[in-house]
């Protein structure tokens, strides 16, 4: 009987033959074995050249076969950490990205000179910056917005996870309508993906989660536009407004922010150097 260290070798080989990087291949099927083993990475390498463990091919194999077809991994697991707090995911929403979190250390700067007594995150998908910043400042009350029911239900049980629910209102709505003000920041990881999708959208992104929260017209700035028009009534004077964007899109962002009247305050660029949050002024 083959061990399991031979039978996660075989599962790479299978998934490079479908397209994904062999380092990312390699770390993918290592999470489903310790997914179905529910194990840590040491106890599954202690265990590698032990045999295979009855039923491991009957509930692995599957797993392995959809992340072939270039299903994300999160979606497989059901769960990604974001800002160190573990997350429910279902392709109802975005899977959690690590430059989202950028908009969270951009929003605790802010904290650090100004009250933030009051959070907007619009868009929420997951719940994953309204339960951040709910669990980052503890004595603020967050609204959390998004269009879909379904993806508000995950973000509810996000919330009740890190025991943070009483603390933030979930609203089903476009951006900020039926949202009462002010807040002193408000917060977006908005659609912003140019539909038609460019050919750079990697299958897991562009056949797997949900287009509502991907794309944003063809240049992939029409939410984020409404959203500059929408969030001054919504904010104390002075507020603030932290964004997400998109690879290229900076100056198209800056030009579009001085045409609703903001003031750029800050751009932060992610690891590689490329900017993907702005920070915003009213006033």
């Amino acid at each position: 009987m083959p061990s399991l260290h031979e039978r996660l070798i075989e599962a790479r080989q299978s998934l490079v033959l479908a397209g994904i990087p062999e380092r990312d291949a390699a770390l993918d099927v290592e999470v489903l074995a310790r997914h179905v083993l529910d194990c840590d990475r040491a106890t599954l390498l202690t265990r590698s050249r032990d045999a295979i463990p009855s039923a491991f091919d009957r509930l692995y194999q599957p797993l392995v076969a959809r992340r072939a077809a270039r299903e994300p991994i999160a979606y497989i697991v059901g769960h990604r950490e974001f800002w160190g707090l573990e997350f429910d995911v279902t392709p109802d929403v975005l899977i959690p990205r690590p430059e989202t979190e950028f908009v969270v250390e951009e929003a605790i700067a802010i904290a650090s000179r100004t009250v933030t007594r009051r959070i907007i995150d619009v868009g929420t998908g997951s719940g994953c910056l309204a339960v951040a910043l709910a669990v980052e400042f503890a004595s603020a009350r967050v609204t959390a917005t998004d269009v879909s029911s379904a993806a508000l239900a995950v973000a509810t049980r996000n919330a009740e996870r890190h025991k943070v629910i009483g603390r933030i209102a979930f609203v089903e709505t476009d951006l900020l309508d039926n949202v009462d003000g002010p807040a002193d920041l408000i917060v977006s990881n908005p659609p912003y993906v140019p539909e038609p999708p460019a050919s750079t959208v990697q299958p897991e992104v562009g056949r797997y989660e949900p287009r509502t929260a991907l794309y944003g017209g063809p240049d992939g700035l029409a939410v984020i536009r409404r959203l500059l028009a929408a969030a001054p009534p919504k904010l104390a004077h002075p507020g603030w407004l932290i964004v997400e964007f998109g690879f290229g899109q900076e100056e198209d962002v800056r030009a579009a922010a001085a045409d609703a009247g903001w003031q750029v305050a800050r751009l932060r660029a992610d690891l590689q150097g490329i900017p993907r949050v702005v920070v915003l002024r009213r006033g």
